[in-house]
């Protein structure tokens, strides 16, 4: 066994061992790929969503050293007519380039790199004879000429060395160079079967162009056909809480959301696992340290992006253009590029057809609001940490509070919100009822009977707590918003809590800029 080729099955056997989720057809659609005009692919994902475990499986399936049939028997691809074709058929290299970035931080780091497999590669064929000074590339092309075996390479965290260091560094021109050398000479389709790189961004783009442009590249932004791979279906989740006895619902609320390529109900596998494990739905993101990113981020603050974040907090989407980002986090240079970087974390996801970005879950807008808080973002703070006092007075009937909470909430976002109609008025109430998300389910615009309620809160399963149904006048008193709901049947659309609903009727008057509040329980 070698440090980088020859490494066996043991590291997906493990997968095995543990719960597994059947994401095996990646295998064939990279066999699809092999020798072909696409056989060079980067499939980049945010951390948590196994991108290292399908590196893994891949390698365990292709890595002449093992034998992998029985780990792969009763996986979807053992019936796929490429299994036989390709299981156990190559020489296979593994490399994780985060395990250099731990060891070596000098700008030396790729001549590392190029020495050492090099040097495993030599061990591995100690009969084939390579000229002394061949570099790692020329190495290869021996050791094919001389054997006859194309070799898979399969990278893990590609994009970690670029992370690291700066553009414009020895070391980073040089990781382009290598990089280049490796896959876009003319001996690199000779030589390699396929390749798989895997890391959070696509290829970084210099100038125009990718550095590596014969690659197929699917990333959170357009993942194409490998989209069913990036993370975890309803049908997957539903069967796992069924198997362990937990709430899928709970589940849904807390991972679901992301929208990836034809996939527009995804979860984030590692916190699903993570709540299985535990029997436990939380945030599972602070353990990973990438909190640090996001508030970073944000703190750039460049024009109209605290507005899109306060709207997202409030479960509306933004647009976002994500084709000029140059796929590097440490260049980040408009309000477009930040939503970009945050959708290839995972912290927004992206519905590439309408080009807007949001807000995936419950776990994710915590680690928002977090982030928001970090940033001394203080007007929306406080408005924040007012919603739930907000929702409180809400379900007491106590219309006074629930002015007093409005009215704080309009001081706080005038700034960024007009309130010049019925619509500015409904977003920052949104905003306002924040912490209800946590009980509820948070409905704008919601068809009812004769007509268009303007905020509906339906609660949660195992939820304890009325439904609520907002209509807001601007003008006009809190009385006939009232009148309204009950003009339009809006109740008829929650008739399963006919004997828990409240209608929530909130005006605002333009001169006095004061709001009136009217609750009537049904």
């Amino acid at each position: 066994m070698g440090t980088f080729i020859n490494l066996g099955n043991a590291g997906f056997q493990r997968v095995r061992n543990s719960e597994y989720v059947d994401k095996s057809g990646l295998i064939a659609a990279i066999n699809n790929t092999i020798n072909t005009e696409h056989s060079f692919s980067c499939v980049s994902r945010c951390r948590r969503f196994g991108k290292s475990l399908a590196a893994k499986m891949l390698y365990a399936y292709y890595d002449q050293s093992c034998d992998s049939r029985s780990l792969f028997a009763d996986l979807e691809i053992a019936s796929d007519p490429s299994f036989e074709l390709h299981l156990n058929k190559y020489p296979a290299i593994f490399l994780d380039m985060t395990a250099f970035v731990t060891r070596f931080h000098d700008e030396h780091i790729v001549n590392h790199i190029e020495n050492e497999l090099k040097k495993d590669i030599l061990d591995a064929y100690p009969d084939v004879r390579v000229d002394e000074t061949a570099d790692l590339m020329g190495t290869m092309i021996r050791v094919l000429e001389q054997t006859g075996k194309q070799f898979i390479f399969i990278i893990d965290e590609w994009d970690a060395i670029c992370r690291e260091f700066k553009p414009g560094t020895p070391a980073m021109d040089q990781y382009v160079a290598w990089l280049r050398r490796m896959f876009k000479e003319v001996n690199a389709s000779r030589v390699f079967a396929a390749v798989y790189m895997t890391g959070i961004l696509p290829i970084k783009k210099y100038k125009t162009e990718s550095a590596l442009n014969n690659f197929s590249e699917f990333s959170m932004i357009k993942a194409g056909p490998l989209s069913q791979f990036f993370g975890f279906t309803k049908d997957e989740v539903r069967a796992l809480a069924e198997k362990h006895g937990m709430d899928f619902d709970e589940l849904e609320k807390w991972y679901d959301g992301y929208q990836i390529g034809r996939q527009v109900s995804m979860f984030n596998p590692n916190s699903v696992m993570q709540a299985l494990y535990n029997d436990s739905c939380e945030s599972y993101w602070a353990s990973t340290g990438a909190y640090d990113a996001v508030a970073n981020y944000i703190q750039m603050n460049y024009e109209g992006l605290k507005d899109d974040i306060i709207r997202m907090l409030a479960g509306g989407r933004c647009d976002v253009d994500p084709t000029m980002f140059g796929n590097d986090m440490s260049i980040v240079r408009s309000k477009d590029d930040v939503l970009t970087v945050l959708i290839h974390l995972g912290y927004l996801s992206y519905d590439w057809k309408n080009e807007e970005c949001y807000i995936p879950n419950r776990e994710v807008a915590g680690e928002m609001v977090n982030a928001v808080k970090s940033n001394n973002w203080q007007h929306v703070t406080e408005a924040l940490d007012q919603s739930r006092k907000l929702l409180q007075a809400t379900l007491r009937g106590d219309e006074e509070a629930v002015v007093r909470a409005v009215d704080l909430a309009h001081d706080e976002n005038t700034s960024i919100l007009s309130y010049n109609d019925e619509n500015s008025l409904a977003c920052v109430l949104s905003i306002a009822y924040y912490y209800a998300r946590n009980d509820y389910v948070m409905h704008r615009e919601l068809a009812t009977g004769k007509g268009f309620a303007d905020i509906v809160l339906i609660p949660r399963k195992n939820v304890d707590s009325p439904a609520i149904i907002l209509e807001l006048k601007v003008n006009k008193d809190a009385d006939s918003a009232i009148e309204q709901i009950r003009r339009k049947q809006y109740p008829a659309k929650v008739a399963e809590y006919a004997d828990r609903l409240l209608l929530v009727g909130i005006s605002y008057d333009r001169e006095t800029k004061q709001h009136t509040c009217r609750i009537e329980k049904k």
